[in-house]
């Protein structure tokens, strides 16, 4: 981790947001990662994403695992709520911070080590379960911080910087997300920051268990010829499923679009283009999107966007029927009303 403070130098012509805070305040401490590193470039997206939301750092949990890619909150929001816990054990961790305060928005960031291989299982229930949170895998094939071996993302064929090739099929977090019930899920790529930062911002907003999976260069150990997790190889087989933006919740915005380009001005005087997509794609069907997802793999193509969403999916306190008043914020002796009370609720379940 890093603790040296980056300097603060802000650019004349930089403007504050709508909360009265500069994009400054939504830095970190200085990175320590390899230059050039993908997470750096997800870390700027992120900042991006909560001071264009205007959320204030301090309205922000973030926590993370081991690996790379878990040393990245050290370097965003600086002013939020952090945990750093271990070895993909993360999801847990998440879990109770967001039972006993779900006031806070909460992300996650974590790597394909950390996901899909120890943390596979704390993954997967945190999705079922439908926590609310923004979950943001940096993916780049390898075990970074041991020297650069294969992790459970690698694909078939892949070889490593020394030259030895993958054999095991790869665990696709968004197919195993669409599978077990994500209630959101996309793919993004940290070299194309500006259909990034849209998807972190639908992801923020979104209310249940929101999954980025970013494909995020390794420049030290998987960004050579032969990797399938390289800059090249990414923006080569980079294939966008669906074109969009995010727009907060203010007075509606309605447009005619026909075939072709679409602009549409939005309420911060800037414009947003739209364009017809293949009417086949459905980002709200759950078995086309993962057909769709699947064809593209066949084509080695990297499908990016958003890929699926139900905005309907009842989160962990919709499921759990927890309080409205934070379990943080509770006298004791509600949360502890005594043994006989205790006894009292297992006599009614025996």
């Amino acid at each position: 981790m890093s603790f040296i403070k980056k300097p603060r130098i802000i650019h004349p012509e930089s403007r504050p947001n709508s909360i009265g805070l500069s994009i400054n305040d939504y830095e970190g401490a200085m990175s320590t990662l390899c230059a050039g590193c993908g997470h750096d470039s997800v870390s700027a997206g992120i900042m991006q994403a909560f001071f264009e939301l205007d959320i204030a750092p301090h309205n922000v949990a973030k926590l993370s695992g081991i690996g790379c890619s878990s040393k990245t909150p050290t370097y965003f929001l600086r002013g939020a709520h952090g945990f750093n816990s271990v070895h993909g054990r993360m999801p847990s961790i998440a879990t109770g911070a967001n039972a006993a305060n779900g006031e806070l928005h909460y992300i996650g960031v974590s790597g394909d080590g950390d996901s899909l291989s120890i943390g596979l299982g704390q993954l997967c229930h945190a999705i079922r379960r439908n926590v609310n949170m923004l979950y943001v895998i940096e993916n780049n094939g390898v075990y970074g911080l041991t020297k650069g071996q294969f992790s459970a993302s690698a694909d078939v064929g892949s070889t490593a910087k020394r030259g030895e090739a993958n054999h095991l099929r790869p665990i696709d977090p968004i197919l195993t997300a669409i599978d077990i019930g994500g209630s959101f899920v996309a793919r993004g790529f940290s070299g194309d920051k500006d259909n990034l930062v849209p998807l972190i911002k639908a992801g923020i907003m979104h209310r249940g268990f929101a999954l980025i999976d970013v494909i995020s260069p390794c420049v030290t150990f998987n960004d050579h010829e032969g990797s399938t997790k390289s800059y090249l190889h990414t923006r080569q087989a980079s294939h966008a499923a669906i074109y969009a933006d995010y727009i907060p919740v203010r007075d509606e915005i309605t447009a005619v679009l026909d075939k072709g380009a679409n602009v549409v001005p939005l309420h911060d005087g800037g414009q947003v283009q739209f364009r017809q997509v293949d009417d086949k794609y459905d980002p709200t069907d759950r078995s086309k999107a993962a057909g769709y997802i699947r064809e593209c793999q066949e084509r080695s193509e990297i499908v990016t966007g958003l890929l699926y969403i139900d905005d309907d999916a009842p989160d962990l306190h919709m499921l759990s029927d927890t309080s409205e008043t934070p379990l943080r914020d509770l006298e004791f002796k509600t949360l502890n009303p005594g043994a006989k009370a205790l006894e009292e609720i297992q006599n009614a379940w025996s």
